[in-house]
């Protein structure tokens, strides 16, 4: 119990300080001319965003899906279907459009970054860089959690309205709903908290999946079954982190905001 206590602070301090230094080289060491590259930042940004919107946008079409046919079954009971697109508006902004597309960036994206970074380590291609005067933290860590945090909120967006069309394709098709009756349902029952309230905390859960990769890939140690440890641990602790993050920042906005 005291070991696993004390590598769980030990992880905790290590991580601390590389999101530390990484957002002061996102922040400060640019006006000194020493924050990433922006071609880094772009490379970043086009792979874990643009790469991973397809495999994003199917899930979420199909939990749109989903949640108007549990939704809608019930509802008909009671002749209410015609509320369904305001179920499925609220859950996905507000909750599941965000939720589905960090997770799915966490399992795509992050275990491929701690994979990367933690060959690189193992290889000790780190240690050349610091040999040759380059800051791992400014050429490997920072550029990836800057564009995990730029394109957590954009997909969560485009996830918003791929989930939405994934409802009204079942409105449409089994509860014969026209298009319109469906969208003016929805925004109807919704408010700007709703939108901003997801936003939020897609930049949160971005932030903490491309950290949290990084972290684990710049931790290890060992051969190749290290990097296969590194990458299961990011993409776990990515996903129980991202799920303890939603209650409390729900919490936030339900009962203080």
């Amino acid at each position: 119990m005291k070991d696993s206590i004390d590598q769980f602070l030990l992880h905790l301090g290590d991580y601390t300080i590389l999101l530390g230094q990484s957002f002061r080289c996102c922040t400060v060491d640019i006006f000194r001319r020493q924050g990433p590259r922006m071609a880094h930042v772009l490379e970043q940004m086009n792979e874990i965003g643009v790469n991973s919107m397809g495999i994003v946008c199917l899930v979420v079409f199909f939990v749109g899906l989903v949640i108007a046919m549990q939704t809608s079954y019930e509802m008909t009971k009671f002749g209410t279907e015609m509320y369904v697109g305001r179920v499925v508006g609220l859950t996905m902004f507000r909750e599941l459009g965000p939720l589905i597309a960090t997770i799915v960036l966490g399992g795509r994206c992050g275990a491929a970054i701690a994979a990367e970074i933690g060959t690189m380590k193992v290889n000790e291609e780190v240690e050349a860089l610091r040999v040759m005067g380059i800051s791992p933290i400014r050429f490997l860590v920072a550029p990836r959690i800057l564009a995990f945090t730029i394109m957590a909120p954009v997909l969560a967006v485009i996830s918003d309205y791929v989930g939405i069309i994934g409802g009204l394709v079942l409105a449409i098709t089994e509860l014969h709903l026209t298009y319109w009756q469906f969208v003016e349902n929805m925004m109807s029952g919704m408010i700007v908290k709703d939108f901003v309230s997801g936003i939020a905390k897609s930049v949160v859960f971005g932030l903490l999946v491309g950290s949290i990769a990084c972290h684990f890939g710049y931790r290890t140690e060992g051969g190749a079954d290290a990097v296969g440890r590194a990458t299961t641990m990011s993409v776990v602790t990515s996903i129980v982190m991202i799920i303890v993050s939603d209650a409390a920042l729900t919490a936030v906005f339900v009962y203080i905001l």
